[in-house]
């Protein structure tokens, strides 16, 4: 029998969304099941996930505001604006806490933002990751964006956690680049955290292996 709905599923760090929806065919035995927006392999959190009939709810969903918790690393620049790529570039960070805190909740509001080359996005029906691992750049337009809070919840530079609630569409790596660049000393995410997305909270999901046990 195919279930139909939701599952507000805790992506853990080494699956990627994909991972995450072939596992749940397995263990749920049904076909009709599709993810609400892709998270990064090494990032963590809130990954609704829909069963049966609820999957012409994907689109809707995924257009919803999402809210992230990250840790920012100043004064390391990477091809993929995180920790897991290659580093381009080491600064030492010499800019106050104060400077810090100004530069980073000046990017509340509506910004514009420039998507990174690895991202799931498509140019001429090949996806922008595949391009850069094959070393291709490609221009991307900026697309707008808003940061409708961001909070800093703690700082011991070079690192600072930040609160981030935003618009669909937004890259949370791309903006820890954007306040590197924007500081002078360059920038990269070193972890991620989505805690909510479309109403789902990340005190009320479930990982795979629970429920498996379930």
């Amino acid at each position: 029998m195919e279930r139909s709905g939701v599952i507000n599923i805790y992506k853990e760090a080494g699956y990627t969304s994909h991972d995450v929806v072939a596992k749940l065919r397995r263990i749920l035995q049904q076909k009709k099941i599709g993810h609400t927006g892709t998270l990064d392999p090494q990032a963590q959190g809130v990954l609704p996930v829909c069963l049966g009939k609820g999957t012409k709810l994907c689109d809707l969903l995924a257009d919803h505001d999402k809210e992230y918790e990250a840790v920012l690393r100043l004064g390391i620049t990477t091809d993929t604006q995180d920790m897991e790529g290659t580093i381009l570039k080491e600064s030492s960070v010499q800019v106050s806490e104060e400077e810090v805190r100004t530069c980073i909740l000046s990017f509340q509001g509506e910004q514009q933002q420039v998507p990174p080359m690895y991202s799931a996005l498509k140019v001429n029906g090949k996806k922008l990751y595949e391009l850069a691992r094959e070393g291709k750049v490609v221009e991307r337009k900026a697309r707008p964006v808003t940061f409708h809070n961001i909070e800093v919840l703690w700082m011991e530079l070079p690192k600072v956690k930040i609160r981030v609630q935003c618009s669909k569409g937004t890259y949370i790596r791309t903006l820890c680049h954007d306040i590197g660049e924007k500081l002078a000393v360059g920038g990269c995410m070193k972890k991620l955290l989505r805690t909510r997305a479309a109403g789902f909270r990340m005190e009320d999901s479930r990982t795979l292996d629970e429920l498996q046990a379930l």
